[in-house]
């Protein structure tokens, strides 16, 4: 029996539950069917959504819709959408910051150097996963070439501005903007002053030309052809485009929770603000969740109704589709449940089922984003995980960990390598699997933000770039099989995390023990030495406000009662 739950912060919040300990007993229990509906209520109201949608849309195909008719079909999923994003910025401020605050700054790097590394080696293994199924099930196909797209200008995307500009945007000069706009590296054709308009340099060209006749009109439309190739020399431009800047948000949060609480008492009602924050989102959670049947529904009926000659995309790139699918389900039902069953030594399918809400608001709505709310109430409450894990891996999660990505970019880049008859060596494999891991990360929790990632990939490998429209047609579909893995990525990583880090949980919270006794001991909160008043411990106190923790000692204590155990 461990000690009662308290905060890390030990300021007198209200107490979350301890990582050893996972359920609670209900005051009425409930047997049988009831006890299951109970339980599955809300999945079996997301199920209901996701197959209504699907009914729905294929139902309704043969009638042929106008487009004003599937825009209303759709505008219930719209505003679903649209409500979950908005809850999107507060969440993942209010729950950084009051996580970051519980913990002390030398455990917020241990744990975030523990996700990071777990984030990165998934992200490897699934681009190494999807180069080994791609080349073993062959899908690319010369004949779904199209010869016409091969005049088409090349868009050169490099490598290297996609990770200067996760810097840039890791590191915001302005918060406000950041929270609507993120920069990013354009091209725009090199400024000249020889095409300025009719300068005096053009009317005298004129001239010249009227008075020399055909030759000298010849010799104009030549001068006016090598000006014109002077202005295509592009140069780079950093721009921002609409879009919420969320990796500049955690950076700033999670530097901000990790000072707020190395500040003590002072800083206890900002750390007490944003816990409620995070309790009054996840309340609205709740209740929008009732909107499920409609708003998901909506969603899917409204993209299967919108996509043009359906059977006939999936005929033609089926193979391409099974091939995402399969490295999916391999990585979900066999690599995540071992990583699962090797660090926390639980059953692994049991933590996977109590996903499969969020997974499939994942699945509808194609976005990460969009479903951490909906994951993170899943995993506080029906999971029973701790929250100082969940509120510090989730958002990250969502931002830089995208294993269905990685796993997508591999196989869409060699499989546009194999429609063009390209054979890739050793040297463009490890390009396409290295890559592949940068521009994943990089990858920001929308739909369809992977396609413009694999411009990247097939840059450095030169591959046609233009031969990416031919995947627009089914990444509708796609981006919804590997969303659900980048989904359920971030809930292994907590679980995983989490278990790593259970002797220093385990130790913050002996600490916080400790230093409410001591707040016990005296109504000042400082213990008398033998013939010493009050007065004098009070004037002579070095703790005002703040207590210090041997945590090396503490750590012995826990290692000797495990032993003891």
């Amino acid at each position: 029996m461990g000690p009662p739950n308290v905060t890390a912060a030990v300021h007198g919040t209200e107490l979350p539950p301890k990582t050893t300990e996972r359920s609670d007993a209900p005051d009425v229990e409930l047997t049988g069917y009831r006890k299951w509906l109970s339980d599955n209520l809300m999945l079996l109201v997301t199920l209901s959504g996701v197959l209504l949608g699907v009914i729905l849309g294929l139902s309704l195909r043969p009638l042929h819709l106008d487009g004003d008719s599937i825009m209303l079909i759709s505008y219930p999923g719209e505003l679903f959408m649209r409500v979950l994003k908005l809850m999107i910025l507060p969440l993942v401020i209010s729950s950084l910051i009051a996580g970051s605050a519980s913990l002390n700054a030398k455990m917020n790097g241990k744990i975030a150097l523990r996700t990071l590394i777990y984030f990165a080696s998934t992200s490897l293994f699934n681009a190494a996963l999807g180069i080994a199924l791609v080349l073993l099930i062959h899908p690319g196909n010369p004949d779904l070439h199209n010869a016409d797209d091969r005049a088409t200008d090349r868009k050169a995307v490099k490598l290297l501005d996609s990770l200067l500009d996760l810097g840039r945007n890791i590191f915001p000069d302005n918060l406000f903007q950041a929270s609507i706009q993120q920069a990013h590296t354009v091209y725009l054709p090199k400024p000249s002053v020889l095409r300025s308009g009719f300068n005096e340099t053009t009317l005298n060209d004129t001239a010249v030309a009227l008075i020399h006749g055909v030759q000298g009109v010849e010799a104009l439309h030549q001068h006016q052809r090598l000006e014109v190739m002077e202005e295509v020399t592009l140069v780079r431009d950093v721009q921002y485009r609409s879009g919420t800047n969320t990796l500049g948000i955690v950076f700033f949060c999670l530097v901000f929770g990790t000072f707020l609480g190395t500040i003590g008492q002072k800083g206890q009602v900002v750390v007490d603000f944003f816990a409620a924050v995070f309790e009054v989102i996840m309340k609205m959670v709740t209740c929008v969740m009732w909107m499920t049947p409609i708003g998901i529904s909506s969603v899917i009926a409204g993209k299967i109704l919108s996509v043009d000659n359906l059977g006939l995309v999936m005929a033609q790139l089926v193979w391409f589709i099974i091939t995402v699918a399969i490295g999916v389900l391999l990585y979900q039902l066999l690599v995540m449940q071992a990583l699962y069953f090797v660090f926390v030594r639980r059953n692994p399918f049991k933590f996977y089922k109590g996903l499969i809400e969020p997974m499939l608001t994942a699945f509808a709505t194609a976005s990460t984003a969009a479903a951490l709310p909906i994951t993170f109430r899943c995993m506080n409450e029906k999971l029973r995980m701790d929250p100082r894990i969940t509120r510090f891996v989730l958002p990250i999660g969502c931002n830089i960990n995208m294993d269905g990505t990685a796993l997508f970019i591999a196989v869409a880049s060699i499989f546009i390598a194999q429609m063009s008859g390209m054979v890739l060596g050793f040297g463009e494999l490890l390009t396409v699997l290295l890559t592949s891991t940068a521009a994943s990360m990089s990858s920001a929790s929308v739909p369809s933000a992977a396609l413009v990632l694999l411009l990247v990939v097939l840059t450095a490998i030169d591959a046609p770039v233009q031969d990416v429209t031919l995947l627009f047609a089914v990444d509708w579909f796609v981006d919804r099989i590997r969303t659900t893995n980048n989904m359920l990525g971030d809930c292994y990583a907590a679980a995983v995390v989490e278990e790593l880090s259970r002797k220093e949980l385990m130790a913050l919270d002996a600490a916080a023990v400790n230093y409410q006794d001591l707040n016990a001991s005296t109504p000042n909160g400082h213990g008398l030495l033998e013939g010493q008043t009050e007065l004098e411990a009070t004037s002579k106190s070095v703790l005002s406000d703040a207590v210090v923790v041997d945590m090396s000692a503490v750590m012995n204590n826990v290692n000797h009662s495990n032993r003891r155990v």
